[in-house]
C-alpha cells in the first residue's frame, strides 16, 4: 500500500469524436497552486534534475510527448541518502494525468520524445520557493535511474 506521502498518479483521460479530442484530468483541484511553467528539453540526452524541496508541492502534467518524472525523498535537503527508493513515472500526452510531487522530495525530468513538453504547477510563489530550494546532480541517486 501506498505511503499518503509518497508521490501519486492521478489519472485522466481522452474523449474524442469528429470533432476531434479533449484532454482533461477532471480529479485534479487547482486549490493552492500559486504558479506553473513549462519545461521543455533541447533533446532527449539532457536531463533536468534533480530539483527538492522541503515544503513545496509539485504537480506535473505532459502537455506534448512522453516524459520520465524521477521523484526521491530527501530525509536531510542538505545531505540527503543515496539509498531512497527513487521513484520513476513516465506520462504521456496520450495517457493524461498529473503527478503529485509532496514536500520532501526531489525531482527531475527527461523527455522520452522529442518535443516533449511538461507543465509544472507549484504551490509556492517564486519568492517562498528561495529559501526551499535544493539541487543535486542528474546523477546523485545513480544514472540507472533515468532508464526505463
Amino acid at each position: 500500500m501506498a505511503n499518503l506521502n509518497e508521490p501519486k498518479i492521478i489519472k485522466g483521460n481522452i474523449a474524442t469524436d469528429e470533432r476531434g479530442s479533449v484532454s482533461f484530468v477532471n480529479n485534479f483541484n487547482f486549490k493552492g497552486v500559486k504558479r506553473f511553467y513549462i519545461v521543455e528539453n533541447s533533446s532527449k540526452d539532457i536531463i533536468r534534475g534533480f530539483h527538492g524541496h522541503k515544503d513545496e508541492e509539485k504537480y506535473v502534467f505532459v502537455l506534448s510527448g512522453k516524459a520520465l518524472i524521477c521523484a526521491v525523498e530527501m530525509d536531510d535537503p542538505i545531505n540527503p541518502s543515496k539509498d531512497k527508493k527513487v521513484f520513476q513515472f513516465v506520462l504521456s500526452a496520450k495517457e493524461p494525468a498529473i503527478l503529485h510531487i509532496p514536500g520532501g522530495y526531489a525531482n527531475g525530468v527527461r523527455a522520452m520524445e522529442e518535443n516533449t513538453k511538461v507543465i509544472f504547477f507549484s504551490i509556492f510563489s517564486m519568492e517562498e520557493t528561495k529559501n526551499d530550494d535544493y539541487r543535486f546532480p542528474y546523477d546523485y541517486w545513480g544514472k540507472e535511474v533515468w532508464n526505463i
